[in-house]
């Protein structure tokens, strides 16, 4: 049965990344969305200084709201899983499966930093202090992107505005009240961050799969996870 996707982009990307996958779940017959946040890939743009974790919360609510979508499944890419976190604040009923691949699960009061690892975390918050307004790309063999796609990640990938990073998030648990929750694990890519949200996610009794690759599952096995999405939808 055909669904429809919103997919959402992790820090330093865009809608680039889903690019494999999106083709793969078009020719299933799937609707598929998948929006760059402000100031990212070809919206950078728009880059500014206050950028901030609700503008990108903002910017899928729209796409959802002006494309008139329901019985959406979300997908949220690392920091993407903060952003979907807000949106199901925003739009529950308009969300059918929510769908974490690799990615941060926040609480209320919750910035990004402070779910990153300790080393990342300690760049953002030193940026912060010096008063910038962006947080340096992490390369893609950081992330441990499959050699042939690395030059074309660093291509791609951009300065990620510090605003989303450190801004507290608001949730009310609206995440949590969707019926159908999935965390999917990178376990090419050794994170402490991911691994405690993947064990969170099993503790709560979410749906779980482990993936063997890197943190770009989108990239490095588009196929793999074509098939999860069909599962979970």
């Amino acid at each position: 049965m055909p669904s429809t996707f919103v997919l959402v982009h992790g820090a330093w990307h865009g809608g680039w990344g889903w690019v494999r996958l999106a083709a793969l779940l078009r020719a299933q017959g799937h609707t598929v969305f998948a929006p760059t946040l402000t100031g990212l890939g070809e919206r950078s743009h728009l880059i500014r200084p206050d950028i901030d974790a609700t503008l990108h919360i903002a910017d899928i609510v729209n796409v959802i709201r002006y494309e008139r979508l329901s019985d959406i499944v979300l997908v949220g890419h690392s920091y993407g899983g903060c952003v979907v976190s807000g949106v199901a604040e925003v739009v529950p009923d308009k969300i059918k499966s929510i769908v974490f691949l690799d990615a941060f699960i926040p609480d209320d009061g919750d910035a990004t930093v402070d779910l990153v690892q300790p080393a990342v975390k300690e760049i953002i918050l030193a940026n912060a202090a010096r008063g910038e307004t962006t947080v340096p790309v992490r390369d893609a063999a950081a992330f441990n992107v499959n050699e042939k796609d690395r030059a074309c990640v660093d291509a791609l990938a951009l300065p990620q505005p510090i605003g989303t990073m450190i801004e507290k998030l608001k949730l009310t648990g609206a995440r949590d009240r969707i019926a159908k929750k999935t965390y999917i694990r990178a376990t090419g890519y050794p994170n402490v961050s991911f691994e405690a949200a993947h064990a969170r996610a099993k503790a709560e009794g979410w749906r779980t799969y482990e993936v063997p690759c890197g943190h770009n599952v989108m990239i490095d096995e588009p196929a793999r996870l074509a098939e999860i999405l069909n599962e979970v939808a």
